[in-house]
C-alpha cells in the first residue's frame, strides 16, 4: 500500500512544484504589474488599444486576467492571430498555463482544424476564422470580449475585422473588444474606434545597439554573409539571425557560407547554418529551435516568418537586409506578382527587436542611415490595398453587407479592385444582374476557398466526380509545398525523376490527384513520401483539408459519393478537367506560335511554369490556377482544356466566332455554370 502512495505523492509534488514554477513565470512577466489597471480599463470601456511590447505577454495572460475575473461565466473570449501557427501554439500554452487540456477550457480554430468544446471559454482563432463564424453569428453574442492580436500587420481578414466588429461594439454595449499589437500607430487605431483609451505595456525587452552600411551594398547576400562571418570570428557568444526575401537567396547564401567556413577550417569555431521558410520540411525547420552546443554558433537563415510569428531562443545578433517578398495583385491583368520591396521602418524596428529578446543585442543593417530615415515607409502598404478581393467580397455579400463602395474600411481598397471582383463573381454565377447573391454564389460562400476553388467544387456534382474534385481541392490548398527538391544535384534529378512519374495526361491537377492516391493506396505512408521526394506534413494537412470539405459538401447538400466504378478512367479524367475549366474558365488561354500563350479574356502574354508538368507539352488551350510574377509572367498549376468546353461553360464570356473561327458548330449550351437564379 505504501509503495502506491509514494509515487502519487511523488507526482502529485512534481505537479504542485510545475504549477508553482509556472506561476512565478507568469508573474515575472511585465504585463502582470498592469494587471489590474488594464482591467478597471476594459470594465469601464467598450473597447480599448493596447500596445503591447514583444515578450510583455499580453496574448496570453490577458484572456487569462479576463477568465479570473469573470467574463467567461457570461461568455466566450475570443483571440485573433493572423497566422495559423501562432493560434495553435497560444493556446496549447495557455491551456498548460490554466492546467486544463487542450480543447477543453482553451482551445483554437483554424481553417480546416476546429480543436474545440462546448466546454471552451477561451477561443484563440485566425482572423479568417471569425470572419465565417460572423455569417453564422452575425451580432456574436457567445462572445464577451474580442482580442484583435497582432493588428499591426493589417492582413486582409483583420482589416475587414476591425470594420465589422466597430459596428458591433456600437450595436451591443456588452461586447468588450481589445485591439492588441507589438507595433501598433495606436492614435490612429484609437481615432478610428471613436476615440478610445490606449494603454501602453513595456516588453521584456534588452538594449539593441544598431549599426548601418557606410555606403549602399551592391550585393546584400553577400555582404550579409561576410557579416556573418566576422560576427562568428569577432564577436562574443550567442547566435546570429538573418533576413532574407525567400527560399532562392537563403539557398544562396547558405552556399556561400559553407564554402568559406570550409575554407577556413578549424581556423574558426563551428558554424552551424540552419534555413527557414515555408516549404521547408518540418524536420528541417525544427533545427532552428534545437540547443546550440557547447563551442558552436548558430546562425539561422530567416524569411520574414520570424518577425513576428516565431521566437527562437539565444538570438543575439540580427542582419537585416532591408527587403521583404510581398504580394501586389493587379486588377487589370488578374496577375499576383510577388516582388522584392523594401521593409517599413515598422518591421526594421521589429526585426532589430529580435536580438533584444534574451540578454543585450546587435543589429547590423545592411542598409544606410539616410536610407532608413529618407527611404522606407512608416509602415508596410495594408493587405487590403494589395490583393484580390474575391472572397472576401462573397462572404461580405453573404453576411448581408452590399455597399461596398461605402463600407467603412480603415484603409479603403482601390475601386478597380473591387470592381474587378465583382466582374469576376458574375461571370462565375455567384451574383445576378443586380448584384445581389445568386443560390449558387450562397452555396460558395459556405466554403474557405477562393471564389474559383467554391464554383469548380459546386460543379462536380455535375461532373459526376465530387470525391475527385475535393482531393484536387485539398492538394491545391496547401499551395506548392507538395514536392521538395533538394539542394544536392544528384538528388534533384531523382526529385524531378520522381515528380515525373506522377504525370497524368491532362495536367497538373491530375498529377496532384495521382500523388494522393497513390499516398492513399500506401497507407499513407511517411516512407513513401521520403522515397518520392514529397513533403509528409504537406500530404497530412491535405488529408485534414480533404475531410473538413467532405462535411462541408455534406452541410450544402452535394453528394460526395464516389460513381468512378462506373465510369471509364479516360471519361473520368475528361469529366474533371471539364469540372476544373467551370471554375477557371476565366483564366483561360491560347498558345502562341512563339511557344507563349495569351490569356482570352485580356490578351496577356505568359509562360507556363517549369515546374508544372505540362511546360514540355504546349497543349493548344489552356486554363491556370494562378499567375504570378518572379523572373517572368509565369503559371502555375495547368490542364489542357478544349476550346469547345470554354463556349459551352461560359457563353456569356466566349463567343464561337472568337475562339473558334466562324466555321465550327457550337456545341448546344448545357447551361451549367451561368444559372444566375
Amino acid at each position: 500500500m505504501k509503495n502506491d502512495q509514494q509515487p502519487q505523492n511523488q507526482q502529485e509534488l512534481l505537479q504542485l512544484s510545475e504549477r508553482e514554477n509556472m506561476k512565478k513565470v507568469r508573474q515575472s512577466l511585465p504585463i502582470y504589474k498592469y494587471r489590474e489597471e488594464l482591467l478597471t480599463l476594459i470594465r469601464d470601456n467598450r473597447v480599448i488599444v493596447m500596445v503591447g511590447e514583444t515578450g510583455s505577454g499580453k496574448t496570453t495572460q490577458v484572456p487569462q486576467y479576463l477568465h479570473e475575473v469573470g467574463y467567461t461565466k457570461i461568455g466566450r473570449i475570443g483571440c485573433t492571430q493572423p497566422r495559423r501557427v501562432a493560434a495553435m501554439s497560444v493556446a496549447a500554452r495557455v491551456s498548460e498555463e490554466m492546467g486544463t487540456k487542450l480543447g477543453h477550457e482553451v482551445g483554437y480554430s483554424i481553417r480546416f482544424e476546429d480543436c474545440t468544446s462546448d466546454k471552451t471559454v477561451i477561443k484563440y482563432m485566425t482572423d479568417g476564422m471569425l470572419l465565417r463564424e460572423l455569417m453564422m453569428e452575425p451580432d456574436l453574442a457567445s462572445y464577451q470580449v474580442m482580442i484583435v492580436d497582432e493588428a499591426h500587420e493589417r492582413t486582409l481578414h483583420t482589416d475587414i475585422l476591425l470594420s465589422i466588429i466597430k459596428d458591433l461594439s456600437r450595436a451591443r454595449d456588452d461586447l468588450k473588444v481589445i485591439i492588441s499589437s507589438a507595433t501598433i500607430d495606436a492614435q490612429r487605431f484609437s481615432e478610428y474606434f471613436d476615440n478610445c483609451p490606449i494603454i501602453k505595456i513595456p516588453g521584456r525587452r534588452f538594449q539593441v545597439d544598431i549599426y548601418y552600411t557606410k555606403a549602399p551594398e551592391s550585393d546584400y547576400i553577400q555582404a550579409a554573409v561576410l557579416t556573418v562571418l566576422q560576427i562568428h570570428v569577432t564577436q562574443p557568444k550567442g547566435d546570429i539571425l538573418v533576413f532574407l526575401t525567400g527560399q532562392e537567396e537563403i539557398e544562396a547564401a547558405e552556399e556561400m557560407l559553407t564554402a568559406r567556413t570550409r575554407g577556413l577550417g578549424n581556423k574558426i569555431g563551428e558554424l552551424l547554418i540552419c534555413p527557414i521558410y515555408s516549404s521547408l520540411p518540418s524536420d528541417m525547420q525544427a533545427k532552428i529551435f534545437e540547443p546550440t552546443p557547447a563551442g558552436a554558433r548558430k546562425v539561422v537563415l530567416s524569411t520574414n516568418i520570424a518577425e513576428t510569428s516565431i521566437t527562437i531562443d539565444n538570438i543575439i545578433y540580427v542582419i537585416d537586409t532591408g527587403f521583404a517578398k510581398q504580394t501586389s495583385y493587379n486588377p487589370r491583368t488578374g496577375m499576383e506578382s510577388l516582388i522584392v520591396t523594401p521593409i517599413s521602418k515598422a518591421s526594421a524596428d521589429q526585426r532589430a527587436g529580435r536580438a533584444g529578446r534574451v540578454a543585450p543585442g546587435k543589429c547590423f543593417r545592411m542598409y544606410t542611415k539616410w536610407s532608413f530615415l529618407n527611404e522606407l515607409d512608416q509602415n508596410t502598404i495594408p493587405e487590403i490595398q494589395r490583393t484580390n478581393l474575391g472572397s472576401v467580397v462573397l462572404m461580405l455579400k453573404s453576411m448581408g453587407i452590399n455597399n461596398l463602395v461605402n463600407f467603412d474600411f480603415m484603409d479603403s481598397p482601390p475601386p478597380e479592385m473591387i470592381v474587378k471582383s465583382l466582374e469576376q463573381l458574375y461571370a462565375l454565377g455567384a451574383i445576378n444582374d443586380e448584384g445581389d447573391l445568386t443560390k449558387l454564389g450562397r452555396r460558395m460562400a459556405e466554403f474557405p476557398l477562393d471564389p474559383f476553388l467554391s464554383k469548380m467544387l459546386v460543379q462536380s456534382e455535375y461532373y459526376k466526380c465530387v470525391d475527385q474534385i475535393i482531393t484536387v481541392c485539398a492538394m491545391l490548398s496547401v499551395g506548392n509545398t507538395i514536392f521538395y527538391r533538394p539542394n544536392d544535384k544528384e538528388k534533384k534529378i531523382h526529385a524531378d525523376n520522381a515528380r515525373k512519374a506522377f504525370f497524368r495526361p491532362g495536367g497538373d491537377h491530375l498529377a496532384l490527384l495521382n500523388v494522393y492516391n497513390s499516398w492513399a493506396d500506401n497507407g499513407f505512408s511517411q516512407n513513401w513520401c521520403f522515397e518520392n521526394f514529397i513533403q509528409i506534413r504537406s500530404m497530412r494537412r491535405a488529408r485534414d483539408v480533404r475531410e473538413q470539405l467532405i462535411l462541408l459538401c455534406e452541410r450544402v447538400e452535394i453528394d460526395v459519393k464516389d460513381p468512378s466504378l462506373s465510369i471509364f478512367e479516360d471519361e473520368m479524367n475528361t469529366n474533371i478537367c471539364k469540372c476544373i475549366c467551370s471554375g477557371f474558365f476565366y483564366n483561360a488561354a491560347k498558345t502562341n506560335l512563339n511557344g507563349t500563350y495569351k490569356t482570352l479574356k485580356n490578351g496577356h502574354s505568359i509562360t507556363i511554369h517549369p515546374s508544372s508538368l505540362m511546360f514540355d507539352i504546349k497543349p493548344e488551350w489552356i486554363v491556370y490556377n494562378e499567375l504570378v510574377f518572379t523572373s517572368k509572367e509565369y503559371v502555375r498549376n495547368v490542364i489542357e482544356v478544349k476550346g469547345e468546353w470554354l463556349i459551352e461553360i461560359a457563353p456569356h464570356l466566349y463567343k464561337e466566332k472568337d475562339l473558334l473561327g466562324d466555321k465550327r458548330k457550337m456545341p448546344k449550351n448545357t447551361g451549367t455554370s451561368d444559372s444566375r437564379n
